[in-house]
């Protein structure tokens, strides 16, 4: 589950989820599935995400399933598979070493081979040009509104035991299952054992990458999933809602009670358990909302528009930030004011569900996503605010050179990555503040000609 958020956040993974720009953060970034095609299926996007970070029995013969590979996407390269294949025999001893015995590295290893797709795509993650209105219009959609309700429905009975034994609220797991996986229709059916193997072999981030693979081969050990049943996306994010093989041994759950943790079958009730379990373990506070959507005060100091200052809702209505009712937000625990497309988008006063949604995956649009969504399936309204839809996302390459201007103008930004984190967001507003700008640090096309 995201909670290979964590392992990801530290490593910039991208996974399955949605592509946009307000997603890259600079302390690093990845985001997956039963099955009811109600209307036409929306297909997950690409996101940045974030990520987390452990049962062994019996290992039966491989079934004759299992023997057989599915066919490759594309060519094998045969000078790349050699040298693959002598990798996964020094892979082989260390894992050992971690206790994965060799029937289970037989089993796993049974017709992998090198994966030039998943290399591909590895490489081309580093332009996000979708902006946050975009995305949020996708994430929650009509369509996408229709079909969690329509599996909030369906899975009712499990979606009540689920929100009972953990407190949390079932529109926020089938929100997070809607995210990552269209609720089941696109798990991903990429071979998790040859994707990790052939990121680990790669070495781009072979240490984060075969540690992933170590822990898939413990889950195959401990016999929750057969081999070639063991499917995700092209990064090793599996099932229903996503998990990294690492985040699924420490926080996924045997909910149905059959001694197995199956987030891969068409069940999706151990899926959904281990979200609501994930999402416990960091902090659920059952009955607060992730935020809500605020009005901002005419000239309100933009200063105060940042994750490190927060006020109670009643605090907040006195420095003239409402709900759009017109009225003092409810009390739900102390806020911040979040503004993810600067002053001329919509506000929110988000309180620390957010977080805990932050810590399954780390971009700001994916936790709006996740917590817009779960407010539409409730019954709720669109987002009132308006955006800036006449600008576009900036490319990679031009907020890396929004870095770069901003530091050679005196603005440093502690670095040129081409990630909008905290510490560009603190020179933009410097900036923005030493040229007369509203200091909302919202990186711009506008600023960037500015700056330029």
């Amino acid at each position: 589950m995201r909670s290979w958020v964590k392992a990801a956040l530290c490593v910039g993974v991208v996974f399955p989820a949605a592509t946009i720009q307000a997603a890259v953060l600079e302390q690093g970034a990845p985001a997956g599935t039963p099955r009811p095609v109600m209307r036409p299926a929306e297909k997950p996007e690409t996101v940045v995400l974030a990520a987390a970070d452990s049962t062994i029995r019996p290992v039966a013969r491989a079934s004759a399933a299992e023997a057989v590979k599915p066919a490759l996407a594309a060519p094998i390269d045969a000078a790349a598979n050699n040298r693959f294949q002598a990798w996964i025999g020094a892979f082989q001893g260390r894992a050992r070493a971690q206790g994965i015995s060799q029937v289970t590295l037989n089993r796993a290893f049974r017709g992998v081979t090198y994966d030039s797709d998943v290399i591909k795509r590895d490489r081309n993650q580093s332009e996000f040009t979708k902006t946050i209105w975009d995305y949020l219009d996708s994430a929650a959609s009509d369509s996408r509104v229709s079909n969690g309700q329509s599996a909030l429905r369906k899975q009712r009975r499990v979606l009540d035991r689920i929100e009972k034994a953990y407190g949390v609220e079932k529109e926020v797991v089938v929100a997070v299952w809607g995210l990552e996986s269209n609720y089941g229709t696109y798990r991903g059916d990429n071979d998790i054992v040859q994707s990790l193997a052939t990121l680990a072999f790669d070495g781009r981030r072979g240490r984060f990458f075969e540690a992933q693979l170590i822990a898939a081969l413990k889950i195959l050990q401990s016999g929750d999933v057969a081999p070639r049943n063991m499917t995700g996306s092209w990064a090793g994010a599996m099932g229903h809602t996503q998990f990294i093989p690492t985040s699924y041994l420490a926080y996924a759950v045997d909910f149905t009670g059959d001694g197995k943790r199956d987030i891969w079958s068409d069940d999706p009730s151990d899926a959904l358990a281990s979200t609501a379990a994930y999402l416990k373990r960091f902090g659920w506070v059952t009955g607060q909302p992730w935020g809500v959507e605020v009005t901002l005060p005419r000239g309100f100091n933009y200063a105060l528009a940042s994750r490190k200052i927060k006020k109670s809702p009643g605090d907040w209505a006195k420095l003239g930030v409402r709900g759009m009712d017109g009225k003092a937000v409810p009390n739900y625990g102390s806020g911040s004011i979040l503004l993810p497309a600067g002053g001329n988008g919509a506000a929110f006063m988000i309180f620390k569900n957010f977080a805990v949604i932050e810590r399954y995956n780390a971009a700001d649009a994916y936790v709006i996503g996740v917590g817009h969504l779960s407010d539409r399936l409730k019954g709720g309204p669109e987002i009132k605010g308006k955006w800036p839809r006449g600008d576009r996302a900036l490319t990679f390459s031009e907020r890396k050179e929004m870095q770069k201007r901003l530091t050679r103008a005196g603005f440093n930004t502690q670095g040129v990555d081409g990630k909008i984190g905290p510490n560009t967001i603190a020179a933009i507003r410097a900036f923005q503040n030493a040229r007369g700008i509203v200091p909302d640090g919202y990186a711009s096309l506008s600023l960037l000609k500015k700056l330029r």
